[in-house]
């Protein structure tokens, strides 16, 4: 495993704990709107790129088959409490997104919200490639991620964050995923803000 990778597992099995609570204002206030918006597109066997505590879990279809991958144990304990409480069925595997077990073209639908922040510049265009393998050649891939705003004072304040942002998340609102992307030649069916010029939601084709 990347040392990069090893260092977030270890951070959010430390934040594990607390992680809802932290993010509870910001997911009332902003993400479930931004989770409805994803999953009304998904359908079929689906996989839950980094599904952290399972804050997606209220918005999957009933219908869909899904599984969910973390690399933290302590945020998979947290989705797998999450899915009983919601009587929901997933399957919940510890896992890398960079080194995946799955066979080649196994998803009809690949979602990850707020994964891409997380992962290094560095290693983005892997992850990317490896979310490509696992997708079906007529499937999709939804990313939902933050971007720095172009607004002068909204860009102060998220500057002004990242420090903490990176510490207890390991994430930055400056990682460039919409341009690597367009490197690897995804076909980009929809891009488009949905939280200011902040949250983006990036739907596309393998």
């Amino acid at each position: 495993m990347d040392p990069e990778i090893t260092k977030l597992q270890r951070k959010y099995d430390w934040t594990s704990g607390v992680y809802d609570f932290l993010d509870g204002m910001l997911e009332y206030s902003r993400y479930r709107d931004c989770r409805r918006e994803v999953w009304k597109h998904v359908h079929g066997t689906v996989l839950d790129a980094g599904v952290g505590t399972g804050r997606n879990i209220d918005f999957y279809p009933p219908d869909a088959d899904v599984t969910g991958i973390d690399l933290s144990a302590g945020m998979l304990r947290k989705a797998e409490k999450r899915a009983r409480q919601k009587s929901m069925r997933i399957t919940l595997q510890q896992m890398d997104v960079l080194k995946m077990s799955f066979p080649d073209h196994h998803f009809d639908v690949i979602v990850a919200t707020f994964l891409c922040c997380v992962i290094p510049d560095s290693l983005q265009v892997a992850a990317l490639r490896e979310m490509r393998r696992v997708c079906k050649r007529d499937g999709e891939i939804i990313l939902l991620e933050y971007a720095f705003s172009k607004d002068p004072l909204r860009r102060l304040r998220m500057k002004l964050l990242t420090p903490y942002v990176r510490w207890v998340y390991g994430a930055g609102f400056d990682r460039h995923t919409s341009d690597y992307v367009r490197e690897e030649h995804f076909h980009v069916l929809e891009e488009r803000f949905l939280v200011q010029d902040i949250v983006k939601l990036i739907r596309m084709k393998p």
